[in-house]
């Protein structure tokens, strides 16, 4: 009777066991799926980017902004242009990743712009490495590049060539676009630091340096140089990107999505 009553007790510790376990990983799988499932983004969301040449407008599966490249605030890049009269700025040596001017040769043109984005967002099962070129679009309708300067080499000397708002034209044939690396002090100035920003071609959002409160830097972050996350805009969480002052600014290692198109 003792041995029959100690294989009963052994078996319901063994079913209880089992039952707790497998309730863990219920859980874990749910919210993994929760961080990885397609996001639906409201359109007023991206029709908060203002700089832009003519209507947001979206069909099932994409967004459409054209943007024009040209920025709202000052810049001593517009010296020279048919905008100088009301838009040239000298550079003030406000920029703290600036140790020694020099003003690139470039100057500020009108671009036509077309980002194709998606509408519902989701994770990608593939590694999407940015390009060279546009990456992402501004609130302000300037495009976002990644983090290296021409040739593929490091932004290290070409920082010195962005001006008091972090951001400089471009040379050859998209000579002119003006656009950004790094945080675009204007945005960040005007909305706040952990104010959203932008959009990458993937369709996830951007937002500032800062998230309640502190100062984000790149490890805080994870590869692509972004987390899942509620905010004041989703409440529920959303995988978004952050930029930060330490490299790789704005996107790591590639779309954390699957990107849309840009057509230049």
């Amino acid at each position: 009777m003792k041995k029959l009553l100690s294989v009963i007790f052994v078996l319901c510790t063994l079913l209880i066991s089992c039952s707790e376990d497998d309730t863990s990983s219920v859980n874990d799988n749910e919210s993994d799926s929760n961080q990885d499932a397609t996001t639906q983004i409201p359109f007023e969301i991206y029709e908060r980017v203002y700089g832009v040449t003519s209507e947001i407008y979206q069909d099932d599966n994409w967004v459409y902004i054209n943007v024009n490249s040209l920025p709202d605030h000052g810049s001593p890049y517009y010296e020279g242009t048919q905008w100088e009269e009301s838009l040239y700025v000298p550079y003030d040596g406000s920029n703290p990743f600036v140790s020694n001017f020099i003003l690139n040769p470039n100057r500020i043109s009108v671009q036509n712009i077309l980002f194709k984005i998606p509408r519902n967002p989701s994770q990608s099962s593939v590694s999407n490495p940015t390009a060279m070129g546009p990456i992402g679009v501004a609130l302000n309708g300037v495009p976002f590049y990644n983090q290296y300067g021409a040739g593929g080499n490091p932004l290290d000397q070409e920082i010195n060539s962005f001006d008091q708002y972090n951001g400089h034209p471009a040379p050859g044939q998209s000579g002119g676009r003006y656009h950004y690396h790094m945080e675009p002090f204007w945005l960040t100035e005007n909305y706040g630091k952990d104010a959203f920003i932008g959009f990458l071609l993937d369709g996830y959002p951007i937002y500032g340096p800062q998230e309640n409160g502190l100062d984000l830097i790149s490890s805080d972050l994870d590869e692509f140089h972004g987390h899942f996350h509620e905010n004041q805009d989703f409440p529920n969480g959303i995988y978004h990107y952050h930029i930060t002052a330490d490299a790789p600014y704005l996107n790591g290692i590639g779309y954390y999505g699957l990107p849309g198109t840009v057509t230049q």
